[in-house]
């Protein structure tokens, strides 16, 4: 959750390093702080609250060092405070070190530590890991081995100790120009340029300076100097490491124009929703082709249940995959908070495919569900967007959401991409079944159709834009939808919630009089998603119950949908789409009516308070 940056090089690395700590700004944090090694000690400046604060703390160290590293900081152990925040340098003043995660036995080795003489300044539990390397670097020998040097095997021999999670980048006041970093289940990535060295928790940090990169694994250790790197693990084996290419340029995560990322966001949607499927389509045309499965479409017939896991804003995608699933492929499915599954003790079946949802690849709940699934013997497919992420290498195949960057904390195209996947999912699968070929012709057809008609719901700004500045006055709502639309709900009032701060709830609409109609009154909206078919006499019912009792009606309803007359104080109109696509088309209405909202009350739309991006902490 937290940001880390560092670099070795021939330029001064402060500027540099406060770039990249920009760069990360839409992960989340609360406080920042940065440390140059330069006239024979560490210069640090810390500083709670935005990087922006932290400027002008800089200019007055008048760093000037090649080499060093920044943090923001996203609480765990101890308060928002400037003596908190990262970066932490050792009481022997020998050792400074970044840490994303929380190492969880923190409290015995602080005990430790006291007991030797250390002391500490701050209530973190990276302080305790900055002052146990210290410890064991005073007592190591320098070693003669430039790789296996005294600073690496103080490190190495700390982290065995270290229970919990970790992505750290560590300095050595004997060791000027070099940086030691580590990972366990938070990540890292090396940058490698030209005469300079860089690690990042995010790509997005380091992609202006190179877009050469090695992802750091769980267990590795890499030594970086300004020309060269190496890498070994926690038992000092040697690693090869794999150099890959970023696929785009620090100008698609640029605002261009727009107000806010998540702005930009929403109206790139129909170009991210041609980029997922392109070349994903069989040439017939009657069915989904993906080609990183890894799994032969025989196996894959032979399963007889797919299971879901995800948290979030992609927990709701893979609810509205179930429902599709279940309706075009007749099999059935299982959707499971990942912060819970690998908790219980679920009974499962035999012939039980695993999925996992992720933007980022690195949420920790759900990489930790996949490897609890896995642990089972279970095949666990991925679905994520960030090429090279932890999810991705440690799954057994998967599909990339192939939509770029996604800076803004509140997911929208990382969203409807996977709402099209999922489509593409139950094509694929119904289409080894029983769906017909014209059936599969007539799907696919459609999901091609997904981008132009989202084009079309964005027409609707301006008018949502002004229902926007009606509504921001209430402190809850209620957002209402039954079947495939019940997860759009829950994702409108996940959307309302996160970037405007209003409390809002979503239910199915029938549930609605189940409990929650005790809160219906004039001070209490409702927004109901409406499409023609079965379900629209019954949802108008629920509609009715509301207006009943003197609540507002916000109504996102399909062209062919005709309301009784003043039944919907607000009418949202999009286009009739097949039964696949309308949750796509749907999701736009709430986006845009959540942005437009807390645009209203000067949120922070981007960088919502006590989020973080992506969750790499549990």
């Amino acid at each position: 959750m937290c940001g880390i940056v560092g670099y070795i090089g021939k330029q001064k690395a402060a500027g540099i390093i406060l770039e990249g700590l920009k760069r990360l700004e839409y992960r989340g944090y609360d406080s920042t702080g940065i440390a140059i090694w330069q006239d024979g000690h560490f210069a640090v400046a810390k500083k709670v609250g935005r990087v922006a604060n932290l400027e002008p703390e800089t200019a007055k160290h008048r760093f000037v060092g090649t080499c060093g590293m920044g943090h923001t900081r996203w609480a765990t152990h101890g308060g928002v405070t400037d003596a908190n925040a990262h970066p932490h340098v050792s009481s022997d003043g020998q050792i400074a070190l970044i840490h994303n995660g929380v190492i969880e036995n923190y409290s015995s080795m602080k005990k430790f530590l006291l007991d030797k003489g250390y002391t500490f300044k701050s209530e973190t539990d990276t302080e305790v890991l900055c002052n146990l390397i210290a410890y064991h670097y005073a007592k190591e020998p320098e070693s003669t081995d430039p790789d296996e040097s005294r600073f690496v095997i103080s490190v190495r021999k700390t982290l065995r100790h270290a229970e919990g999670t970790y992505g750290i980048v560590v300095m050595a006041a004997d060791h000027p120009g070099e940086l030691v970093t580590a990972r366990k289940g938070s990540p890292l990535i090396l940058g490698i340029g030209d005469g300079e060295s860089l690690v990042a928790s995010d790509v997005a940090a380091i992609v202006s300076r190179t877009q050469s990169v090695v992802y750091l694994k769980d267990g590795e250790i890499a030594h970086l100097k300004a020309n060269t790197f190496s890498i070994t693990t926690l038992t000092a084996g040697d690693v090869s490491p794999v150099i890959d290419k970023v696929t785009w340029s620090i100008a698609d995560a640029e605002l261009n124009g727009y107000a806010h990322f998540m702005e930009k966001e929403i109206f790139e949607q129909p170009l991210a929703l041609e980029n997922a499927m392109r070349g994903r389509f069989s040439e017939d045309g009657s069915t989904a082709l993906f080609g990183g499965l890894n799994i032969s479409a025989n196996e894959f017939r032979g399963y007889d249940r797919f299971m879901f896991l995800a948290c979030g804003t992609a927990l709701h995608a893979c609810m509205v995959t179930e429902h599709l699933i279940e309706r075009f492929a007749r099999v059935p499915v299982e959707c499971d908070y990942a912060s819970e599954f690998r908790y219980r003790n679920m009974p499962l079946f035999r012939n039980t495919l695993f999925f996992v949802m992720s933007q980022s690849g690195e949420t920790i709940d759900t990489l930790g569900a996949m490897r609890e699934a896995k642990r089972k013997g279970y095949k666990v497919l991925a679905i994520n967007n960030v090429v090279g992420s932890t999810i991705a290498r440690e799954a057994d195949g998967g599909i990339y959401q192939h939509v770029g960057p996604e800076v803004g904390v509140a997911s929208t195209k990382a969203f409807t991409s996977q709402l099209l996947i999922g489509a593409m999912l139950a094509l694929y699968i119904g289409r080894m079944r029983d769906m017909s070929f014209s059936e599969g012709v007539e799907m696919v057809q459609a999901l091609k159709r997904a981008p132009d008609l989202v084009r079309v719901a964005l027409q609707q700004a301006d008018h949502i834009r002004g229902i926007a500045q009606r509504y921001t006055q209430y402190r809850d709502m209620l957002f209402l939808g039954r079947l495939s639309l019940f997860p759009i709900a829950l994702e409108g009032a996940l959307k309302l919630k996160e970037i405007s701060y209003i409390h809002a709830e979503g239910y199915p609409a029938a549930e609605m009089k189940h409990g929650p109609i005790a809160l219906i009154s004039e001070q209490c909206p409702s927004v109901f998603l409406v499409s023609s078919g079965e379900m629209f006499n019954k949802v108008v019912s629920s509609m009715q119950e509301i207006k009943a009792r003197k609540g507002k009606v916000i109504a996102v309803c399909t062209e062919s949908c005709k309301l009784p007359e003043g039944l919907a104080d607000e009418l949202i109109v999009i286009p009739e789409c097949h039964e696949a696509v309308l949750p796509i088309v749907a999701t736009i209405p709430v986006q845009l009516l959540s942005y437009y909202m807390a645009v209203e009350l000067h949120r922070d739309v981007d960088k919502p308070r006590n989020l973080a991006k992506s969750v790499t902490v549990e």
